[in-house]
Order: C-alpha cells, then sequence, then structure tokens
C-alpha cells in the first residue's frame, strides 16, 4: 500500500541520537493515525549510525534506510530520499533531534488547506547566536529579496512538500535549502509555520561559517535558473550592450578628438578601456547566444516545457460538446 506520508531524514555520524530519533518518528506518526515511511538517509558515516539503523529496519518494514558509500553532503541525501520516497506528501527535516516531529501533523494541515509547500520557523531558534544565529539571519533575508520567495527561515530542514512538487526538482551543491525558491518558478502555494526548535542533545553540529559562504554561492546560481534558464541572452546581453555601448563611446570620442583635434591618444589608458569594453560587450553576447542555444538543446532534448499546468478541466463526453 502507498503510505501517505514519507519522511526523508539524512543523518551523518549520528550515532547518540538514531534510538530516540526513530522512537520519536515512530511514536508521534502512529498517534497520528496516518500511514506512513520513514527514508533515513545515511550520508557516508564513519561511526555505527548505519548499523543501529540497519537493526531497526530489520524490525520495522515502514523505514527503509539509504546508505551513500561515502559522505556527498545533505543535498545529496535529500535527492536521493525524494527519488526513493512513495508517499502523498514528502517530509524533510534533520536527524539531530533539534526539529520536533510533533509539529508535522500542524503543516499536513496546512498543506490539505491547498498548499503546496510548508515551511518551518524555528523562531525561537536554540543555537549559538554569533556563528549560527546571526548568519541565518543575515542568509534568510538575502535569500528572500534575490528570489522573491519571501520565507523567515530558508535554513529550517523541516518541511512538507506534495510529492509531485519536489521529485522532479534536482539538486546540487547546498541547494536543499532553496527548495522553496526552486519551486516557486511552477507557481506554487508556499506557507510557513513557527515550529518548536530544540538544542542539540548529543553529537557535534555539521554547520558552521563556511557553509553560508556555500549558500552565497549557490544563491547565484539559482537567482540565474529562476530569472533568466530560459533566456539567458537577456541578461548576458543586457550586460554585453552596456559594456560594448561604452566602449563604442569612449573609442569614438577619442577618433574624434584625434582626427578633428589632432591630439595624441596612443598612450591614453582610456584608449585601451574603451578597445576592452568593446571586446567584452562582443563576447558576452555570444555568450548569451551560446546560451541561447544550450537552453533550447536542454529543453527540446528531454522534451521538457517551459511551462507548468496545474490541472485540465474539459468535457469528457466528446457528443456533449457538440450539443
Amino acid at each position: 500500500m502507498t503510505p501517505e506520508l514519507s519522511i526523508v531524514i539524512p543523518v551523518h555520524n549520528e550515532s547518540p541520537n538514531i534510538k530516540s530519533l526513530y522512537d520519536e518518528l515512530t511514536q508521534t506518526l502512529g498517534q497520528y493515525g496516518r500511514s506512513y515511511e520513514l527514508l533515513i538517509v545515511d550520508d557516508g558515516s564513519t561511526d555505527d549510525s548505519f548499523e543501529q539503523l540497519a537493526a531497526l529496519q530489520a524490525r520495522d518494514p515502514r523505514l527503509r534506510v539509504i546508505r551513500f558509500r561515502r559522505n556527498f553532503g545533505q543535498t545529496a541525501a535529500f535527492a536521493a530520499g525524494f527519488a526513493h520516497a512513495r508517499g502523498r506528501l514528502v517530509v524533510t527535516s534533520d536527524g539531530d533531534l533539534q526539529n520536533d516531529p510533533r509539529d508535522i501533523p500542524a503543516m499536513v494541515a496546512l498543506i490539505e488547506q491547498g498548499h503546496d509547500i510548508v515551511c518551518g520557523w524555528r523562531k525561537d531558534r536554540k543555537d549559538t547566536f554569533v556563528t549560527r544565529r546571526v548568519p541565518s539571519v543575515l542568509a534568510n533575508k538575502l535569500i528572500s529579496w534575490a528570489t522573491g520567495v519571501p520565507l523567515h527561515d530558508y535554513g529550517c530542514s523541516l518541511k512538507v512538500f506534495r510529492a509531485e512538487v519536489v521529485k522532479p526538482l534536482r539538486l546540487y551543491g547546498e541547494m536543499h535549502r532553496f527548495l522553496p525558491a526552486i519551486a516557486s518558478q511552477m507557481g506554487v502555494s508556499i506557507a510557513e509555520l513557527v515550529v518548536n526548535h530544540r538544542p542539540r542533545r548529543a553529537g557535534a553540529t555539521k554547520y558552521g561559517l563556511s557553509r553560508t559562504i556555500r549558500v552565497v554561492l549557490d544563491l547565484a546560481t539559482v537567482k540565474f535558473l529562476l530569472s533568466y534558464s530560459t533566456r539567458p541572452l537577456q541578461i548576458f546581453g543586457l550586460i554585453g550592450l552596456i559594456a560594448g555601448g561604452l566602449g563604442v563611446l569612449i573609442t569614438g570620442w577619442l577618433g574624434y578628438i584625434r582626427l578633428f583635434q589632432h591630439q595624441g591618444i596612443a598612450d591614453r589608458p582610456l584608449l585601451l578601456l574603451g578597445v576592452m569594453l568593446v571586446f567584452i560587450g562582443v563576447q558576452l553576447l555570444t555568450f548569451g547566444l551560446l546560451a541561447e542555444v544550450m537552453a533550447r538543446t536542454y529543453y527540446e532534448s528531454q522534451n521538457k516545457t517551459t511551462y507548468v499546468i496545474r490541472e485540465v478541466r474539459e468535457a469528457t463526453d466528446l457528443a456533449a460538446v457538440g450539443r
């Protein structure tokens, strides 16, 4: 029987938390009364996390364990979980026990009110202020501004998705946190719910300031994909025209003073700048045209559309159409 919920959780060296994580999830979901499956992805753990998961799976068929050969990262773990999920709704969470499974029913209720994605908001976050909370606030404001999808907490892993929204998405880098923004190009409805956040009980955090830097770099990719993936010439061409146009003005002015005012221009740095801007403009226009060809090849070779249909309503009785 196909489960209603697929709970996808990546773990990496979470040995002290595995048993408590399983107990909390099964107790909460058992009381909830919905059919479910647990999909725990072992992201190349070097402790006994997998052995514990294998022992639990041997006695609970609702638990499915995916084991990576090495550590590929949280985004890859979520992608593997999405690919193997069978539920109508996909729930994501962390494996460090900081997310509270008891928030899942309220988030599912919001989905059933018509939303496609419900994101958790750790309003009262139990993390260090300088290294975790401050960078998170700044990153959330930057991501919301860049993507046009305002959320208070992009970094919260506790989210609920309709399966048809999240399963087609392809994830790279640190892009799992950008899932609501990436899915927004489908025209999805996104809601946010304040959730309980708990301090880490055991184990070591896998997050730090270095991850914030990688997130900002991935944000540039997401912004491009959201705004210009089907029309790359508009961004490369615009910058190219501005640079090339400025270069033409500079070289034109220098040509005028050389021909009509008989002033020397060979030793002027402005000449080099003008020529360089012209070449940059031509190169960017060329890149834009090549990117247009690549975009068309990408969509047409896979029969992908540049639009997403929510539903089609039409008469099923063709005879009735003619009356």
